[in-house]
């Protein structure tokens, strides 16, 4: 019996459909962030689904990507969400991406390229030149992905301050 990553990755075979997510994923999407942060926010992305599936729907977007074979078992292989922000501490317009995940055992497949294309192509769409994000220092993986699709640091500085 084969690994699960490999049966996973026969599976692919490179095939990945890219599409606007439904309400359908959300169960999906939950439990592939449950399973990568080991906490389960159902609520969280019921909310998220309705504001960024349903509103402002030419400047919000919530992808999802499943693989090309429609008998296949999993139905969310990955997750990109983000919106088109507009005069943040003063920036011009740009998109911003605030949510991605990749089911680990599907990985180095291109998965995480095609989300990263397509919402780049819906901001693109919307007007924008610009594509911004937030990653933990610590993140290792998420600042290599998204350094290898080109994105370097950019103007701003994260400031914070513990509230007692």
């Amino acid at each position: 019996m084969k690994p699960a990553s490999e049966a996973k990755t026969e599976l692919l075979g490179g095939r990945v459909n890219i599409r606007a997510a439904n309400e359908a994923d959300i169960a999906a999407v939950a439990a592939l962030d449950e399973r990568i942060t080991g906490i389960l926010k159902s609520g969280y992305w019921s909310d998220i689904y309705e504001r960024y599936s349903k509103r402002l729907t030419g400047q919000r977007f919530f992808l999802v990507a499943e693989p090309g074979d429609s008998g296949a078992e999993q139905s969310v292989l990955g997750f990109i969400i983000g919106e088109v922000r507009v005069w943040e501490f003063g920036s011009e317009p740009c998109g911003w991406v605030f949510a991605f995940s990749v089911d680990p055992d599907t990985r180095l497949q291109g998965v995480g390229e095609k989300l990263f294309c397509a919402i780049s192509e819906k901001f693109k769409s919307a007007g924008i030149r610009v594509m911004r994000t937030m990653v933990g220092r610590d993140n290792s993986l998420h600042m290599a992905f998204f350094r290898s699709e080109g994105m370097t640091a950019g103007p701003y500085i994260q400031l914070e301050k513990e509230l007692d």
